[in-house]
């Protein structure tokens, strides 16, 4: 073949650096399993017992008003097969691991108690251990500390503090799986001190390097403004997730109350710029909560609150966030039957589609697939399979 220019790599001497930087900002690295959920239990009333008491009575409700698998159908508008699978899942799910991710909370849902923190910190790691040792700690856990925009950081190192050294002495070392959420991050500066702390209380607890990661919830539009390329790359690899915080964001952005929903077209936008900031550099999104409880124990208020629950977790769903916030033992029926149902619904057909790309034949029904939409199918059953497999 002939060419016209002799040595194009010397056009371009400025590509392996630039090739080493994607690297470094976008690592392209195969997403491993991420819960479903983030459980949040204030710290005042989280002891060893709240996974398994938060089980049980998600399991007393699905009994009662989810007997039969029509019930379910009729919930999630899906068909009667999909619903009977849908329905043995859940019921097996709630039994046997009820909560994938436990936040013990000492921010909003605490509120400012400086004569009791310490003691329920100090309880909270108690709590923790004993959960550990009996084999019923989630697989993701932590805590959620005051913010460092509230003018107190102390406050928020001390407890982060007592809790991690509490576990660690109790355990035997910091077990598996723990993660420490940061709200309310109104500057930059904030990410860049935490981290500093994390590394110090990590040498300070004979931690390994990188042991202490954190997740940063965006819950104003000040916070959208310094999301973007190399943020995570620059915290070392501490920044773990980025949560969305619905019922702050939307009083940022002066909505009224009754607008202040996962679903608002403000909320949309938000949930895009996480995407576009931290697209391709392995931070995980998690989208956040509904802030309701059933009505009362009958019947039709239960399945009021599980159909809005389902309906806005399949909203996240479709907009890419495979992650939410659950505040109630009822949010786990729903959170976990909209989840399935999600996943199972286009399981069959994108492994053929996948198949038959793989095996350079027609997938039939005019169906013209683009590589990226085999890539992206081929990621969606990856993400199925590891959802699914505690189901």
């Amino acid at each position: 073949m002939r060419v016209t220019l002799s040595d194009p790599l010397t056009l371009i001497p400025g590509f392996e650096r630039a090739h080493r930087e994607q690297s470094e900002l976008y690592p392209a690295t195969v997403p491993g399993w991420q819960p479903v959920h983030t459980v949040y239990v204030p710290a005042d009333r989280f002891d060893a017992d709240t996974v398994a008491r938060w089980g049980g009575e998600a399991l007393d409700l699905f009994a009662r008003h989810l007997a039969a698998p029509g019930d379910l159908a009729g919930l999630l508008g899906t068909e009667d097969d999909l619903a009977a699978e849908v329905h043995r899942r859940v019921a097996a799910k709630l039994g046997r691991e009820p909560v994938e991710d436990l936040r013990v909370d000492f921010e909003d849902g605490y509120g400012v108690r400086p004569a009791e923190e310490d003691g329920h910190a100090a309880g909270a790691a108690e709590a923790v251990a004993a959960m550990h040792a009996a084999g019923t700690l989630p697989r993701r856990w932590g805590l959620r500390v005051k913010s460092f925009a509230d003018g107190d950081p102390g406050r928020s190192l001390r407890t982060l503090d007592g809790f991690l050294t509490g576990v660690a002495e109790r355990a035997g070392g910091l077990p598996e799986g723990f993660t420490v959420t940061f709200p309310k991050v109104l500057m930059k500066d904030y990410l860049y001190q935490f981290a500093d702390c994390l590394a110090a209380l990590e040498k300070g607890l004979g931690l390994a390097e990188g042991a202490l990661r954190f997740e940063i919830q965006v819950e104003a539009t000040q916070t959208l403004g310094f999301l973007g390329t190399g943020l995570a790359a620059s915290l070392g690899g501490r920044l773990a997730a980025a949560h969305f915080g619905v019922f702050d964001y939307t009083a940022s952005c002066s909505l009224p109350p009754h607008e202040q929903r996962l679903d608002h077209p403000a909320c949309d936008h938000a949930r895009h710029v996480m995407q576009t900031a931290f697209a391709g550099t392995g931070v995980e999104l998690s989208d956040g909560s509904l802030a309701a409880s059933p009505a009362s124990d009958s019947g039709p208020d239960v399945h009021a609150l599980w159909a809005r629950h389902a309906e806005l977790v399949g909203h996240s769903l479709r907009h890419g966030f495979h992650q939410g916030w659950d505040m109630h033992p009822s949010h786990l029926v729903s959170r976990y039957a909209a989840v399935y149902a999600f996943h199972l619904r286009h399981y069959a057909e994108f492994s053929h589609r996948v198949r038959a790309w793989q095996e350079q034949r027609e997938a039939g029904g005019g169906v013209m697939d683009e590589p990226a939409t085999v890539k992206t199918m081929a990621a969606a059953l990856r993400r199925a399979d590891l959802a699914l497999g505690g189901g």
